[in-house]
Parts: structure tokens; sequence; C-alpha cells
């Protein structure tokens, strides 16, 4: 027996059609029903397409070095003038794309490194940003306050902090960053996830040297909060006493993990990096669930 097909012609921008199978017992008005079933769906996937398609213009705030050797930069963007920018930003770890004024092409994506709580009250944005030659990275650090830029809608379900919530769900949370990863963790840190009611809680910062670490002005707020900072420098000076080497390295050294189940941990950085601490935290006991990052 044959199979008629329903050939449907979206207003897609690829105008493909689509086919839709139906037995012959299928009555005009049940073919009816699935026709506008699929065409609702088509609607809201286009509605959806044109979403994260929307740019919203806003101007810079702040445009300074965050490092001592010029490679990292803060960036601030005033976004109080639009609401839907500001209370979609929902949860540390998301991130968005921001592209500078022509002639600049390529947007460039960036972790949001300040607290949600921050866009809510003060309607801004704030970035770590690392100026490689070459990219839309560089011409951001290059411009001036008052500039303005173009940013997409909030992207990414940022970090899972429910996983490792309550406190008495992981009494131990480990952190690793390197380099601009610094940024989300940033967010986490300052958004608050009750650090000082967990018993070890402890962020191994990776960077070449002191010179290229960002945020070392907030650190002593940061150890306030309940978090250990353990910078780690892969290429430091003669004076450097602390830890040296690679993130990954140092902690495998340290590890100290007393209870893996009620261990939880947070990445962002050199995929090499996490990609390395995952293989040493999984193999230890400490549950896959519990190990977040924002992508």
């Amino acid at each position: 027996m044959s199979v008629p097909t329903l050939t449907l012609r979206p207003s897609n921008p690829n105008h493909l059609p689509l086919h839709l199978h139906v037995s012959s017992s299928s009555t005009p008005m049940s073919l009816l029903r699935r026709s506008l079933r699929l065409r609702r769906r088509l609607s809201s996937i286009s509605a959806a397409a044109v979403r994260q398609d929307t740019w919203t213009q806003a101007p810079l705030t702040l445009i300074k070095p965050a490092s001592s050797d010029g490679s990292l930069f803060h960036v601030a963007v005033d976004i109080s003038a639009s609401p839907d920018l500001v209370s979609s930003h929902t949860r540390p770890g998301q991130y968005l794309q921001l592209r500078p004024p022509p002639p600049a092409e390529k947007p460039a994506f960036l972790a949001i490194a300040s607290p949600p709580s921050l866009a809510a009250s003060d309607g801004v944005f704030e970035f770590l940003v690392k100026s490689v030659p070459g990219s839309s990275a560089e011409v951001l650090c290059g411009l001036r306050s008052g500039d303005v830029v173009e940013l997409s809608a909030v992207m990414g379900s940022g970090f899972q902090v429910g996983r490792i919530s309550p406190p008495e769900e992981a009494r131990t949370v480990l952190i690793f960053a390197t380099g601009s990863g610094i940024s989300p963790i940033r967010a986490l840190i300052e958004s608050g996830f009750n650090a000082n009611e967990r018993s070890d809680v402890r962020l191994y910062y990776g960077a070449r040297n002191l010179q290229r670490m960002a945020y070392q002005e907030r650190f002593k707020a940061w150890e306030s909060s309940g978090v250990q900072i353990l910078p780690v420098l892969s290429q430091p000076d003669e004076m450097w006493k602390g830890e040296q080497g690679y993130v990954q390295s140092a902690f495998s050294r340290a590890k100290q993990i007393i209870n893996p189940s009620s261990t939880g941990a947070v990445l962002c950085g050199h995929k090499q990096m996490t990609e390395d601490v995952i293989s040493v935290l999984v193999a230890d006991g400490v549950p896959k669930d519990k190990i977040l990052m924002n992508f």
C-alpha cells in the first residue's frame, strides 16, 4: 500500500520542503491538525532564530588594563537601557558575543565576569578581555569609554551550582581556572555559593607569571568569603616562592580529597587543563555530576 506524502513549504531562510508522512487511513481533519502543529513548530523555531540574531547597542563605561603586561583588560558596558538584557543574566558562567564598531567583522565570545546582581543593581556587564593580536578582542581593548558596541543575547546555562548545593552536598569545592578563564569564576565567587559554610574551598588559578594574573586586588575579599587562593605560575621569576608549573600538576601534588562523594569541582580555562583535572577527579571518585563547567 502506498503512503501519501504531504509537502509543506515553510517560510524559512532555506525554503526547504518538509514532508509529512501519513497513513492512507488519515482523515482530512487529522491531516489539518498535524499541518497546524508543524507550522506552529516552524514559527517557534523561526522566532528563536530571530531572538538569537538580535543585537543591542550599548556604550562602554570602562576600558583599562587588568594585568601589568597589558595582555588583559577590564571592560564594562552600560546596559541599563536594555532591561531584557539585564534580566537575561541569571547565573554566573553565562556568556555573550560582543561586536566592536566597524570595520571589525567577527564578534568576540566573552564570559560575563560580573555577578548577575551587578547587572540588576547598576545595569552593567563587566568582562575580562584577552587582547589577541589581529582579533576583535584587540580592537575592543583599543576603544575608549563612551564608544558604542553591540551585544548579542546572553547565552548558555552557566554553572549549575544547584548540583553542589546545599553545602552539605559538597563540603569540598575545588575550583580551577587558567588565564582569562578566571572571568566567569569571578562571577561565581562574587555571586556567592556558601563557600564559608563549606569545610574546604580552593581556587587553583594558573597564569604565566604575576604580571599576567588578573584580579589580584580581589583576592583578599575572595578569601574573606571562604575561598582559599592558590596561584600557580608556569614561568615565574626567581622571587616566586609559591606553586610552579601547571594547575593540573599542582593539584595532583596536593589533592587532599577527604571524601570524594562530598566533593564538587568547577573548571574554566585551557582544554588540556580541564581534561587532565577531570580525569584525576573522576579517578579519585568525585561524582561526574558534581563537576561543573559553563558550556
